[in-house]
């Protein structure tokens, strides 16, 4: 009886966890619309954004190119609760923080040595399909730079 009560008990768990990840709009690979964004010539773009489940966590990994045409690659790992987790392989960043407005929409900001060199706003579709990030923030001549992506869910 109690083997059965235990089972049934991380049975439940198991199954509440894996459907706050199913509700979150966020979650899943995201390719980027070039046709319907709003990106300077020459600027950095993320052509594949990927969320999935780590853990208690969440991970973000970004493959795109820089500003030079050459490939880039970063990871972030946290939670949507507005803490400053680590980012790898972003050379604009070391640490980034998301919050989580409602269920599709996200804040995040993007800080080098303690200073915000980027923030942004994720907004996912009701329908679920298509995901706008606009960002403010500044290049590395120190101009302000503002851009408008636009991803279709994969």
């Amino acid at each position: 009886m109690k083997t059965r009560t235990v089972l049934a008990s991380a049975a439940v768990f198991l199954a509440g966890f894996a459907i706050c990840f199913a509700e979150d709009a966020n979650m899943g690979t995201w390719r980027l619309n070039e046709g319907k964004s709003k990106l300077s010539a020459g600027a950095p773009r993320n052509h594949t954004v990927a969320y999935t489940a780590a853990g208690d966590n969440v991970k973000v990994t970004v493959d795109g190119v820089d500003a030079e045409g050459k490939p880039s690659h970063s990871e972030w790992t946290g939670k949507f609760d507005g803490k400053d987790y680590p980012v790898a392989g972003d050379p604009t960043s070391e640490v980034r923080s998301y919050k989580r407005i409602d269920d599709h929409t996200l804040e995040f900001t993007a800080k080098k040595a303690g200073t915000v060199t980027l923030t942004g706003r994720v907004a996912v579709t009701a329908d679920g399909k298509t995901r706008t990030v606009t960002t403010t923030g500044t290049d590395t001549k120190g101009s302000k730079v503002t851009a408008t992506a636009v991803y279709d869910k994969q």
